[in-house]
């Protein structure tokens, strides 16, 4: 019987075929959990009950309304303010290893190399790195700035900009080869006839690199917005969201699986993907001015 359709109908056939297992997946693992958050989140389900009341928007006044859940908002500008510190020092030496420098490669693999580590492995690193008598603190000794040490992780005032700086070392090799990938792809002739014109390093940059570059910079700019809402491996691993280090995505974790409140982190999860879908959003919008 399938030999006797024709070429295009057997074609559709084996298409739909193949596509149908994926798109299955696809529903029953992504979409039906999506749907699901969002039903949750109108709920006080604890997660095991067979049973759960709707409550409506309670959960959603619930995380804009208490200072015990909007707080954590407030721990995300200090990643976002690290966010422009590592843009800047990404597209600094993404600038000038665009240039002839002598050992280019070695130092691209030195700024590249702190991104391909685990999350788990930096967190560890830097609990040494900022611990009581630990390597910060000896390496201020051997400057002669040992009044300056103090408890980098026990400080509510300094913990979360200790932590942002964890963070810092870890993505800026992304962002820095990101920006390299842009500049390098700038023409040479553009370079040269700069040269003739009598410009130096710095009209480069300014006339030729950051104009060429300004779609990467509003891109890497919005993907930090919700990087920073999104923080969630390094403050986990290194303080457990304590001394006032709790991010968004550590407070969802603890009210889902700590205090057993599904509907309240489901709707805490809604908010974050609005916020990543809003980010998006702005993106294009972003884009499509600049075309």
């Amino acid at each position: 019987m399938f030999a006797n359709l024709s070429y295009k109908t057997q074609r559709r056939i084996i298409i739909i075929a193949f596509s149908l297992i994926p798109v299955v997946l696809l529903f029953t693992f992504a979409y039906l959990p999506v749907f699901n958050m969002f039903k949750y989140s109108f709920t006080n389900w604890n997660g095991y009950s067979k049973s759960f009341d709707y409550v409506g928007f309670e959960n959603y006044k619930t995380i804009f309304t208490n200072p015990k859940y909007f707080s954590v908002f407030k721990v995300s500008l200090y990643y976002f303010g690290a966010t422009f510190v590592q843009m800047g020092l990404a597209l600094y030496f993404a600038t000038i290893l665009s240039f002839n420098v002598r050992f280019k490669n070695f130092f691209k693999g030195v700024l590249f190399f702190p991104y391909l580590l685990n999350g788990v492995a930096i967190g560890f690193i830097f609990l040494v790195f900022f611990r009581p008598d630990g390597t910060l603190d000896t390496l201020l000794q051997v400057l002669g700035l040992g009044h300056l040490s103090q408890g980098w992780l026990l400080n509510p005032s300094i913990i979360n900009i200790s932590l942002a700086g964890a963070s810092l070392w870890r993505y800026m090799g992304f962002n820095f080869i990101i920006f390299l990938g842009a500049i390098s792809s700038i023409g040479k002739d553009i370079y040269e006839a700069a040269d003739i014109d009598g410009a130096n390093r710095w009209h480069q940059f300014r006339h030729i690199i950051l104009p060429s570059i300004k779609r990467i910079l509003q891109l890497n700019l919005i993907l930090a917005i919700s990087g920073a809402i999104s923080a969630f491996d390094i403050p986990y691993i290194m303080t457990g969201g304590s001394n006032g280090s709790n991010t968004f995505v550590i407070q969802t974790v603890d009210v889902a699986f700590k205090y057993s409140k599904l509907g309240l982190a489901s709707a805490m999860a809604v908010v974050l993907l609005i916020i990543v879908i809003l980010v998006t959003l702005l993106q294009r919008v972003l884009i499509k001015g600049d075309d």
